[in-house]
Formats: C-alpha cells, structure tokens, sequence
C-alpha cells in the first residue's frame, strides 16, 4: 500500500490542521488534555451577510423607525396580529425589543444571562462583504495587509502570559507545552480568518464524519511513516501524537451524544454546530474557543417583518441558542457566547421589500459571566441629522471594545497591543461593564 499522503490523511479524517509553526507542541498535547471543568470558554458566531440589526433589536420606541419601514417594520409590542400581541416586538425595556422570532431568547434575557449591545460594529465604512468580514475576523478594520486573526493573537497572547511559550516568528516551539489539544475549534469545512495565525487550531465540518479508512494498525503505521520520513523537523516523529489526537475525537462518538436539560436543537447547520460546541465542552477535551458561522442574512429583497426569510433565519438562531444555554446547565458560568455580523442594513427598507447594506449593527452576548437583562447602547437615533450617510445607523460603539472586555475579563488577557493593533478603545474605561470581572 502507498504511504499516506498528508493532503490524503487530512481530507479523509475531517480535520484540518492550522498552525503548522508550533504543530509538535500542539500535538505532543493530544492525550494529556486536562479537565475541562473551571476551564474558561469563549464561543463566537459570525453571521455572515450583514444581519438586519434594527429588526432583530427592534427599536420600538423609535417613531422614525416605523416610518422608515412601512411594510417590514416590527409591530410595537401589543399591537401585532389579531390578538394584539402575536407577531410584535417582545419588548426588552420599554425603547428596544426582540422580534417575536427570538421568543426563546426571552427567558434568557430575563434570567440576566443574555445581553445586547446595540449601534455596535467596525468604524470601516466599507460595504463590501468580503471587506468587511475581513476587517472585522482580523481585528484590524481597514487594513487589508493582516493575515491573521483577532482571536488567533489572542490565544497566542493568552499562551505566553501562562508561561507557555511564544508562538512568535524564531519561537516555533512553546517553551512549556500546552496541554490542551484543541483549544481553539472552528466547526467550518475551513479554518476562518479568526483562528488563522500562529496559533494552532482546526477546523472540524462535522464531528460525525469524523473518521479513519482502513485498518487502524495500518493507518496508524503509515501516517507515522509519513512524519518520520518528513524532512520538516517540526512535523518529524510525530505521526503517533497525531492519531491520538484524531482518536480523541473520534472516541467522543457524536452519534450517541444527548443532549442535556431538555434542549431540542435546529437540525439546521448552525443548530448542530453549536451541538458539536456543547459536547466538545463536556466532553472535557481542553477547549478555550470556538468558531462557527451561519449565512443567509443578505436580504435585499422580500426581507418580511414578523415572518418572512429573516423570521425563518431568526427562528432558527433563537432555538439554537436557547437549546445551547440549556444543555450547558451550570457549565454556562463558564461560557461567554458572543455574536456579530459584517455590518447592519439601512434604516430605510428599499423598493423591494428588503434592506441594503448599511451600517451600525447588534450584538448578542450570552452567558453565566454575563450582566444580562440589559440593552447596552449609546443609541444614536434614527433622525435625518442622526444617520450615517443619511441612511444608516450610525456605529457608536467599537466591536472590538466588546470584544476587548470578553477577553480582559473573561479569558484574563490585559494586554491588546498585538491582538488589537492600533485600537485605543481597550482601556477599562472604554468597557461597557458587560462582563463580570
């Protein structure tokens, strides 16, 4: 039999792995994972296509929001459908409410767990979506040059305050090994911008595909064949680590995973995404972040109000995250959730029933160390002399001030110079004080 091939190995596990600079450290790792239990989680969800903001967080108790909006706009809570209340915005505070698509969010908003940060985004005023996904998965809103991810920077950052080593050019290796095999896991078919850099990290499509062809033995032989003959000296003995790192997955056998408290996840790709999130954080396996996406949010056309193409996408986030709090149980006190998307839409629907790329945005943070129950915003308006460009909600608060706060206080970094370059909104007193410190 031919010797395996890495392209061949990689494609036929399912895994990708990235980070190649540090991979011994990463892989010298696999079966030494400590426990999971206390250990700190961050879960980001990039909602591709730019979301519609201001009917997700629906701005009730902003006139110029209805008269903008005179066939997809949200119904002020009470006044939808024939009851009066179906279909309206489930109001939040009196000013802002969710669209009755999130109705599950409801409870964990209630519960102070879940928090929205509203006219947030990145001060870029791009509206290409490749751009501006770019900007904001880099940390470096218009700087095209930047290879490598916000989140990658900061788990290298993270590494080097433990004492762990560098993963720095000249420092390929870490000076005290990691134990945690995968600490960062992006469910995608590819590893994105977020997690690419120095740190390592994979890319995992499907937890349930996750397997090896052939005999084990046989596989086992000549994968360790194949690095011991490598002449890369990082990749050079390391094929036994690597099968037990896949082997680890692999014993988690997701097929058979159920979930906990009752949650009933969305058979949709984003629900069984953060499935697989959940069962890697039970599963005790060493993981710090995660990554997952979910499309479909550019509606320009036929967009709907209460139900609609966004009702339908909505519907779908809503039980995926209320299913994923409740599976977590008590571990949610160690999991922070953070979402975000390219850019908002206009404040103005267009003459097809569907809003065009805008501006200002929300975000949703979720979890045990959050102070939810609160809609975090330095609102801006909606006026003729309050929009951005004369039709979009202006930004007023720097994503990367949410994500800063996240980091400083629940991941315990302090130090965003490399993570955020050429950011001056990090100091504490930028925070919005979202985060339990």
């Amino acid at each position: 039999m031919d010797r395996l091939t890495r392209r061949i190995f990689l494609k036929n596990t399912g895994i990708a792995m990235f980070g190649l600079t540090a991979l011994p450290t990463f892989l010298r790792s696999a079966v030494a994972a400590t426990t999971g239990a206390g250990k700190r989680i961050l879960v980001v969800l990039f909602q591709r296509g730019a979301v519609d903001g201001l009917n997700v967080v629906v701005p009730h108790g902003e006139p110029n929001y209805f008269q903008m909006r005179p066939t997809i706009a949200i119904p002020q809570p009470g006044r939808g459908g024939s009851d009066g209340a179906q279909g309206a915005a489930i109001d939040l505070d009196g000013f802002f409410g969710l669209h009755p698509a999130l109705a599950p969010l409801e409870p964990l908003y209630r519960q102070g767990i879940l928090a929205v940060v509203h006219a947030a985004g990145s001060p870029d005023p791009s509206r290409s979506h490749f751009d501006a996904q770019d900007y904001m998965e880099s940390g470096t809103p218009g700087v095209k040059t930047t290879v490598d991810g916000w989140l990658n920077r900061a788990l290298a950052v993270r590494q080097t305050a433990r004492g762990e080593g560098s993963f720095g050019q000249g420092s390929p290796v870490a000076a005290k090994p990691s134990t945690d095999v995968l600490r960062a896991v992006a469910v995608s078919p590819n590893l994105p911008l977020t997690l690419q850099g120095r740190a390592p990290a994979v890319a995992i499509p499907d937890l349930r595909q996750f397997k090896f062809f052939g005999p084990p033995r046989l596989v086992e032989s000549n994968f360790e064949a194949l690095y011991d003959g490598a002449s890369d000296r990082l990749l050079r003995g390391a094929g036994r680590e690597t099968f037990q790192a896949v082997n680890t997955l692999e014993r988690l056998d997701p097929g058979t995973y159920q979930p906990d408290g009752g949650a009933d996840y969305p058979k949709s790709r984003f629900g069984q995404g953060l499935r697989e999130i959940a069962q890697l954080i039970k599963a005790d396996v060493g993981l710090e972040v995660a990554f997952l996406d979910s499309g479909g949010w550019d509606n320009h056309v036929n967009e709907g109000g209460a139900q609609g193409q966004l009702a339908g996408l909505l519907r779908d986030l809503g039980q995926g995250l209320a299913a994923f709090a409740a599976d977590m149980g008590s571990r949610l006190g160690d999991v922070v959730f953070v979402s975000m998307s390219e850019f908002g839409r206009t404040a103005r629907e267009n003459g097809n029933r569907g809003t065009d790329h805008g501006h200002g945005n929300y975000m949703f943070v979720l979890g045990g160390p959050v102070k939810g129950g609160k809609v975090y915003s330095r609102w801006p308006g909606l006026g003729p002399d309050q929009l951005n460009q004369d039709r979009d909600l202006k930004v007023t608060t720097d994503y990367r001030s949410v994500l800063a706060e996240i980091l400083a206080r629940h991941l315990g970094i302090r130090n965003f110079t490399n993570v955020f370059p050429a950011f001056e909104g990090d100091q504490p007193g930028e925070y919005l004080n979202l985060i339990r410190g």
